[in-house]
């Protein structure tokens, strides 16, 4: 595994924005990820974690020390036992692979994994999912193990370890997820086939998924909806620059080509502002803010 210099992250955001990683590596396994995590060590040097890049707001001004990507961490396995059947992940399997082996089995989980972006460890630290018109429908519902890793070594974590909310998972410290094991029952799901064209065809057409987003930015201020809210505030389809809000979804913001990340982040304020000014609800975001910020407001 190489650790290599002013590495340009922009490819590596779905939002195509970003500086560079002062240091970069993209270890393939356990044992690479623990030389990577040593390195670190030796050189006393911060590490961040970037996995497939779809829910990350990567600064322009770069992030110091050394970026752990785990796009290569994609080795997976999976067999039935006691009625249900088990997969083994790497951190940086897709969830669009996950939902293959879901599917092929006639399982539930395939629906709620059709057309969500990213891979099983961002799932897990943010406890991915959709809108609870399915079962299942967050992360933590698939989950019955994870395994981290830092300075001192590797740590289990059970489901039942975990606090699980809505787009966030806690009671687990600061540590590199480099492998996720999920379980569901083997009871078959009738007409799994049609209802996950049924789910693609609706996200299709509600959502700009050919378009550079980071997927939702806000998160839905129960039991209201934020998309709702930036629509009735007159933003829906509202350009800053280079920068729009979807025309098709108005919790998903665009990067039309050649915008900075300050340049979202400018929108997403704008955006706070507008919906709080008119409704008086804060919308939080739903995205990671990685690298150096001066100033969040």
């Amino acid at each position: 595994m190489e650790i290599v210099q002013n590495k340009d992250l922009k490819k590596f955001s779905w939002w195509k924005v970003g500086g560079f990683a002062e240091y970069f590596c993209q270890p393939k396994d356990k044992e690479e990820l623990k030389t990577a995590l040593s390195w670190t060590k030796k050189n006393q040097k911060d590490w961040t974690v970037l996995g497939a890049g779809t829910n990350v707001l990567i600064s322009d001004q770069g992030i110091s020390g050394l970026v752990i990507s785990t796009k290569k961490m994609t080795d997976f396995s999976f067999e039935k036992k006691r009625n249900s059947l088990f997969i083994v992940c790497q951190a940086g399997v897709l969830k669009s692979e996950v939902m293959k082996i879901f599917k092929k089995h006639k399982l539930a989980p395939a629906l709620f994994l059709s057309g969500l972006p990213g891979d099983v460890a961002g799932g897990v630290v943010m406890n991915a999912g959709v809108g609870d018109h399915l079962t299942p429908h967050e992360f933590s519902e698939i989950v019955h193990s994870f395994k981290t890793m830092d300075f001192e070594g590797s740590t289990t974590y059970s489901k039942e370890d975990i606090k699980w909310s809505y787009r966030k998972s806690s009671g687990w410290k600061k540590s590199v997820i480099y492998e996720v094991l999920l379980k569901w029952s083997l009871d078959q799901e009738l007409d799994l086939n049609d209802k996950i064209k049924q789910e693609i065809k609706k996200r299709r057409h509600s959502q700009p998924l050919s378009e550079a987003s980071c997927g939702s930015v806000f998160k839905n201020p129960f039991p209201l909806f934020a998309g709702s809210l930036i629509e009735q505030a007159g933003l829906k389809g509202y350009q800053q620059g280079a920068v729009k809000v979807s025309q098709k979804h108005a919790n998903f913001i665009i990067n039309l080509g050649g915008a900075t990340a300050q340049d979202i982040h400018k929108l997403i304020t704008l955006v706070q502002k507008k919906v709080y000014d008119l409704f008086k609800v804060r919308l939080e975001t739903e995205v990671h803010y990685l690298g150096f910020w001066k100033k969040r407001s």
